[in-house]
């Protein structure tokens, strides 16, 4: 384990970060680890974080969670200075609660490509680069995102039944409807990295197929290829997201700007 570039378990997700906590540790300066999952929007793919790993959490944890998502959408998903939203209940910068207006002040002071908060309809428009949220909450978009797909199949699946000029529209849409389901398949998207750990640990789900483990593979040989935790490291240190991250107008004089 301990000799191994990069870990990836299908066993309980609690479980594994523990493990991963316990025997790996946090990179310097990382307060908690997130749980990173990308998801397919209008517009490519969006990362969110975190997406369970951290069910309560403070500003500080949110502002890193910014942080490590947009240097592995940087390197993994080759996009140049994402953007950034933080999960709320409405784009102002005076909605939401304690937790999301202490953050939104510290994503402010920050260099990050922040554009300010997003709603739950924007994540799926592709909006942003980078969703960042708490656990719970994240944890809850993973479960109504993930079950997506089933609800479309059976919808569709009960229409085709009832009519038959349906079962004729399917055939002529097959190969659209092929694309669409390819796009929503889990499995093209491997498994979601524990972002923050000293170490590469990739989680899938518990009924991934082989298609699914080998996605999350193909993810776990980019992070150590591309150094990703390294580049987390480094910007954490250089630009002041460390614990001094806590601090308001710690962040002003951050000038370090990300591939």
């Amino acid at each position: 384990f301990w000799d191994a570039d990069a870990i990836l378990s299908s066993f309980n997700t609690g479980a594994v970060v523990a493990a991963a906590l316990l025997t790996l540790g946090l990179l310097e300066g990382v307060l908690r680890p997130a749980i990173a999952t990308s998801i397919p929007t209008e517009k490519g793919v969006t990362t969110v974080l975190d997406m369970g790993a951290n069910p309560e959490c403070k500003p500080a944890n949110l502002l890193q969670f910014g942080v490590m998502g947009s240097i592995y959408e940087s390197y993994i998903h080759s996009k140049e200075n994402p953007r950034i939203g933080l999960l709320s209940i409405g784009q102002e910068a005076t909605k939401g609660n304690d937790l999301i207006l202490a953050a939104h002040r510290l994503f402010s002071e920050s260099n990050l490509n922040f554009v300010g908060n997003i709603e739950g309809q924007d994540i799926l428009k592709g909006a942003v680069d980078v969703v960042v949220t708490d656990g719970f909450v994240g944890n809850v978009i993973l479960k109504f995102t993930g079950s997506i797909l089933d609800f479309l199949n059976s919808l569709a699946l009960r229409h085709i039944k009832r009519d038959i000029f349906a079962k004729l529209g399917i055939l002529l849409l097959k190969s659209a409807l092929r694309s669409i389901k390819r796009t929503l398949d889990y499995t093209e998207y491997g498994g979601a990295p524990l972002l923050g750990i000293d170490g590469v640990c990739i989680i899938c789900h518990g009924s991934s197929s082989p298609k699914a483990i080998q996605s999350g593979i193909k993810v776990a040989y980019r992070m150590v290829i591309d150094e990703v935790n390294d580049h987390i490291k480094k910007r954490l240190i250089s630009d002041g997201y460390m614990f001094a991250a806590v601090a308001p107008g710690s962040l002003k004089n951050s000038t370090v700007k990300q591939k």
